[in-house]
């Protein structure tokens, strides 16, 4: 995908589009403040500051966080819209644009940026109207310049067919971005470079960003451990007390400890686990309604543990888990899009489907994700419709498409009522 060269006056030379720019432009022309979340390093700022025309960048000037804490008003005076970086550092100026908001009239006013999510108290004043989030994520392979996006999300909820033509990279290329990962500063380097910050970054999380949540009390090392652990089990719905055995040494931490851990990862937008889907089946199964274990990037799990490309290859079924999260990372930068969201799906008979995307409206896809061969994919087609034919139709509709998503190849319809689609040829 090719960069633009401007739009905002703060735009940053080079700066490469986002899915979240149509997101941020509809935000900001309807609503006085916007708030982007989203972890650390997948450019939040850039994109805010292609969006704004006056900046206070609160984590790279203590005097204007001093400031804010004694004169937030004045902070907050200048070209509009103004950008507040790291608002988190500086809390009182939440409460003080939420008033001027109050008081003035207009939208675009405020653009908050935060990597870390701040105790309800601070944010739970917000007032219908306005507030709205924009959720950022690593770049998805459409926004790396690494899928043609010629398969939209939004076509194949339409019930589009799809039939992505030349493959454009190989299977090979993409264990390299699902190593090297989404990272904006990443995309020039090597992967053996982005592995060496991708494990810097975490232990920068675990040492400095959760201590501060309140002060929060934690042992750097336990969580690193745990992130080892949920690496590990990525793509999987191990519970609490298993992860708590995972990463037992001397003493095991307790349920309670390793729960704690994993809600302060996904304060700083770390960890986003993949909810359960809820449907009406047409059997007497139970749904399942546990998680599924994701980092925000599969990168993250492949450093961590020391698997680059290689590695990876010689380890087909971590492989497979590793490539499931690279595709529910991108479908959920391109469900954003289409005012959809991501789940899973699993019942007591054991079928299973790895993504349901579901849209405000109804509309949604049952997803199986397939490393590729012909045999493979002949068997996660009959699992998918076998997994379909639980559901209830009745109640929420026959899907608009029934994709199995592989790395790379072509994109085609099949007989059996599936759709093959490459992730390489996926878009918003």
């Amino acid at each position: 995908m090719a960069t633009v060269s401007s739009s905002g006056p703060l735009t940053p030379p080079g700066y490469r589009q986002r899915t979240a720019d149509a997101l941020m432009a509809t935000a900001l022309s309807s609503s006085p403040i916007v708030a982007v979340e989203g972890a650390r390093g997948v450019g939040k700022s850039w994109t805010s500051l292609r969006n704004a025309c006056s900046e206070v960048r609160l984590d790279r000037d203590r005097n204007a966080a001093e400031a804010a804490a004694l004169w937030p008003a004045r902070v907050l005076e200048g070209a509009r819209p103004r950008l507040l970086d790291e608002w988190q550092l500086a809390p009182g100026l939440w409460n003080e644009a939420r008033h001027l908001a109050d008081a003035q009239t207009g939208r675009g006013l405020f653009i908050f940026t935060g990597s870390a999510h701040p105790p309800d108290d601070r944010t739970r004043h917000s007032g219908a109207g306005r507030v709205m989030r924009v959720r950022m994520r690593p770049m998805s392979l459409a926004e790396s310049g690494e899928s043609t996006g010629e398969a939209s999300l939004r076509s194949l909820l339409d019930g589009a067919d799809c039939f992505a033509g030349t493959p454009q990279a190989s299977d090979a290329d993409v264990v390299e971005a699902l190593c090297r990962g989404g990272w904006p500063r990443h995309l020039t380097m090597g992967t053996a470079q982005a592995q060496t910050l991708c494990r810097a970054y975490l232990a920068e999380i675990a040492r400095v960003d959760i201590a501060r949540l309140d002060g929060a009390r934690h042992r750097p090392e336990g969580v690193m451990r745990l992130l080892e652990s949920l690496s590990r089990n990525i793509a999987t719905a191990a519970a609490a007390s298993t992860l708590a055995d995972d990463i037992a040494g001397d003493a095991t931490p307790s349920r309670d400890t390793v729960a704690d851990y994993i809600e302060a990862l996904k304060r700083v937008y770390v960890v986003e686990d993949l909810p359960a889907w809820s449907v009406h089946l047409r059997s007497r199964a139970r749904l399942r309604r546990s998680p599924k274990r994701h980092l925000v990037d599969p990168s993250l799990a492949a450093a961590i543990l020391g698997a680059g490309p290689e590695r990876l290859w010689r380890d087909p079924g971590f492989l497979g888990q590793a490539f499931e999260s690279l595709v529910v990372r991108d479908l959920r930068v391109y469900a954003e899009a289409n005012e959809a969201s991501v789940y899973h799906y699993r019942d007591s008979n054991g079928h299973e489907l790895d993504a349901v995307v579901q849209c405000f409206d109804g509309r949604w896809l049952a997803v199986e994700v397939k490393l590729a061969s012909a045999d493979r994919i002949d068997e996660a087609a009959r699992s998918l419709n076998a997994t379909c034919e639980q559901i209830d139709f009745g109640r929420v509709g026959p899907p608009s498409k029934r994709l199995v998503i592989t790395p790379s190849g072509y994109g085609y319809e099949r007989a059996d009522g599936v759709t093959v689609t490459p992730l390489t040829s996926l878009g918003p």
